[in-house]
């Protein structure tokens, strides 16, 4: 099930949550010692630092996967909307702070701590940090941006999200898929984690084969919304298929477009299945998943621009700047991001 830590870290006495919360979300990771002290570190600045400078924020760790095997990693996700960084490279100089234009000093440390860290901010409009830790024999994996990721937000901070990730790689396919659980709480993370568990195990399959197959998989569940892309960047082609209120936007071709999903409920009742949906796939182009805890007034515009950061940080600038600091989430949350992939001697993964 897709366990999340999360912490509103809305003044200095939500510190320590923070860093007990990546602390317990690094020992469910499968960390050890040495690795939990650097997230509990990274956590305690970033959340230090949003109190600080951004008047507070979002704070969330959950454990992630890696993107073409089963290694298994912890993600630290601080967001808010606070004034932002002028200049990044300088606020991640040793030493460097300014209480009216960055987070201020220890990000160069979370960045040597972290195995992956990137910072993204937008002045005026709030900043987002992602870091992953990983056990030490699988700190290559992790090094790199990643290519699909994303983040999940339980109603209410619960320690269960009723939505649920899962990709993998296999037969020459990607497989992205993202879930709603009907409702919230552990029956609607049980709907979802059966369907990321039946994703996982047969990854490479059409989107319309695994729906047929999910549903009946999942009709020991209340139900779940379902959207599922197949990515063959050998072929440059996108596959998709979804049944319920999962939002997907496409950017190809220099637009955005929206890809349309089946009304009904993958598990619950007669099933028909899509006709899927396929578009071309090329460098640059960007798919972005949601579940109906975004606001529905979200447009994509611009976030095309992010195409070369790392997945994870696309899904936390969408989930940031679809609200507000005010606004709170009417359901869980979950935001995914596939972007395109190309090998350094320039050929399609």
């Amino acid at each position: 099930m897709a366990e999340v830590w999360e912490v509103a870290v809305t003044d200095t006495t939500r510190v320590q949550d923070a860093a007990r919360a990546a602390a317990e979300a690094a020992r469910a990771s499968g960390l050890g010692p040495p690795r939990v002290d650097a997230a509990v570190l990274t956590a305690s600045e970033l959340a230090t630092n949003m109190c600080r400078y951004a008047g507070g924020g979002r704070f969330v760790a959950e454990p992630v996967g890696e993107q073409w095997g089963n290694a298994r990693a912890l993600q630290l996700v601080a967001l808010d909307h606070g004034p932002g960084i002028e200049d990044v490279p300088r606020a991640l100089a040793d030493g460097f702070t300014s209480s009216s234009g960055s987070l201020g000093s220890g990000l160069g440390a979370c960045a040597r701590a972290a195995d992956f860290f990137e910072l993204h901010s937008s002045p005026g409009r709030g900043t987002v940090a992602v870091a992953r830790f990983s056990p030490p024999e699988d700190r290559e994996r992790f090094s790199a941006p990643a290519v699909t990721g994303g983040l999940h937000i339980p109603l209410d901070g619960g320690p269960l999200s009723g939505d649920a990730l899962a990709f993998r790689s296999g037969r020459g396919h990607r497989t992205v898929m993202l879930a709603d659980g009907l409702g919230h709480g552990a029956a609607a993370a049980k709907a979802s984690d059966l369907a990321s568990r039946f994703v996982l195990g047969r990854g490479g399959e059409q989107p319309e084969t695994l729906l047929r197959g999910m549903h009946e998989v999942l009709r020991r569940s209340r139900g779940a919304a379902v959207a599922i892309a197949d990515i063959d960047e050998s072929r440059h082609r996108l596959t998709f298929c979804g049944v319920g209120n999962i939002g997907a936007r496409l950017y190809h071709g220099g637009r955005w477009r929206s890809l349309l999903s089946r009304p009904g409920i993958v598990g619950a009742f007669g099933l028909r299945t899509p006709n899927p949906e396929r578009h071309g796939w090329e460098p640059g182009d960007m798919l972005v998943l949601h579940t109906d805890g975004l606001p529905s007034r979200w447009t994509p515009q611009g976030v095309e621009r992010l195409a070369s950061h790392d997945a994870a940080v696309i899904a936390a600038v969408v989930l940031r700047d679809a609200g507000s600091a005010a606004l709170p989430l009417r359901d869980d949350t979950g935001v995914a991001v596939v972007t395109h992939t190309v090998r350094p001697d320039g050929g399609d993964r």
